[in-house]
């Protein structure tokens, strides 16, 4: 018999993001690129790798094309391996029926079959849709300690934010003892991530009994977890003190992105320590022009800058013309802008293209972000103003 791994990641990366459309029209959210080069998916991933975790199940379903072509075979995040690796677990026709996952709870237990090939000990349940830099093997060491059944991570959010979120309730050493989902009075700042550790036997048990209950949302924070809590099992708190953002807005995928800029950027992306992996596309160099400044920004490869960017992330293979004007925005791969034009607190989506003279969006005071769908042609002279979103040509 094969040897058997001690904990196995299952990566869940089927949602649709619709609060993040239009860039989600044509992908799914953990697909969607991010910072120049990486998509959502890759930090995710990166973490198991750097934590040392090297088999991973992502669970796919909405909109997989670009995923799936996106992760290959695991080689990017040196997970193509003969025992383990990386596997793309697409919802199946069995032989007793078949559905689409009905919740985050049925999405494993659908694949408890690939769990129980590896026979770990632990299982790691992640999200494709967040942006961290998290070492889980710390995580795995106090669940161990713990003895615990279940360990879920936590980040301490402001008061005032604590109602967006499901909160855990602790006693001594971090034990939880009551779970609130969303509530509207929070007795803590302990907001749940999405990243639990389970001990497989105890995964295994209130999967197959909340399969069985007709009644079950089959969703961790709503069924799974108050049920573990009302029988008593030893459940903790692990609180994870670095970076970590829910991309799940476009106000929030703007600031993520945001967050990568500066001389102390709160997301450091170029740690040696802690390297970010990615399926890279070979590309020609960035180049800037005579008349090009480019100031407080990231530029991807192959990009052609000949006019100002300014606080602005810019993806690969983008050309700005000599006289465009971007600031405080992201521009996704490929997108064109032509001469004279103005970019102001926006989102340009993948392969857009903006004639000359078009002024886009409106400063970042005025907390409006205008975005682009991909695919778009904005003409010549056209004014789009703050907080628009266009999904369709504009003549």
């Amino acid at each position: 018999m094969m040897n058997k791994k001690q904990c196995v990641a299952m990566l869940l990366a089927g949602g649709q993001g619709s609060r993040l459309a239009p860039l989600t029209n044509k992908m799914a959210k953990p697909a969607v690129p991010f910072g120049s080069k990486y998509r959502i998916i890759d930090f995710s991933l990166s973490n198991c790798v750097n934590s040392g975790i090297d088999t991973v199940g992502v669970l796919t379903q909405y909109q997989p094309l670009q995923l799936n072509d996106y992760l290959g075979r695991g080689q990017s995040w040196d997970l193509n391996l003969t025992f383990g690796g990386l596997h793309i677990l697409p919802p199946y026709q069995a032989k007793k029926g078949g559905d689409w996952f009905k919740g985050t709870a049925n999405a494993i237990y659908q694949n408890l079959n690939f769990i129980e090939a590896y026979d770990p000990e632990y299982v790691l349940i992640l999200s494709g849709d967040h942006i961290y830099k998290m070492d889980y093997s710390i995580m795995l060491e106090e669940h161990i300690k713990n003895k615990a059944d279940c360990t879920i991570a936590v980040i301490d959010v402001p008061k005032e934010e604590a109602s967006r979120f499901g909160i855990m309730n602790t006693g001594d050493g971090g034990r939880i003892i009551e779970f609130e989902e969303k509530p509207e009075h929070p007795k803590s700042t302990q907001a749940s991530m999405g990243v639990y550790i389970f001990s497989t036997d105890k995964l295994k048990k209130y999967l197959r009994a909340d399969e069985k209950d007709v009644a079950s949302e089959n969703d961790f924070g709503k069924n799974v977890i108050p049920a573990m809590l009302k029988d008593g099992c030893r459940m903790f708190a692990y609180l994870y003190r670095g970076y970590w953002r829910d991309v799940g807005t476009l106000g929030s995928f703007w600031s993520a992105n945001m967050d990568t800029l500066g001389d102390l950027p709160p997301l450091y992306l170029n740690d040696p320590g802690w390297r970010i992996y990615y399926h890279h596309q070979v590309s020609s160099p960035q180049y800037l022009g005579r008349k090009a400044t480019v100031i407080n920004s990231v530029v991807g490869e192959g990009c052609d800058i000949e006019g100002t960017v300014k606080n602005s992330v810019i993806f690969s293979n983008v050309m700005v013309k000599e006289g465009a004007v971007i600031k405080d925005s992201i521009v996704m791969n490929g997108s064109v802008i032509e001469k004279n034009t103005n970019i102001d607190y926006s989102i340009i989506d993948n392969d857009v293209d903006i004639r000359s003279g078009v002024k886009i969006g409106g400063p970042k005071k005025t907390g409006k972000l205008t975005v682009i769908a991909g695919g778009i042609k904005v003409c010549k002279d056209k004014k789009i103003p703050a907080g628009d979103i266009v999904e369709k040509d504009v003549k």
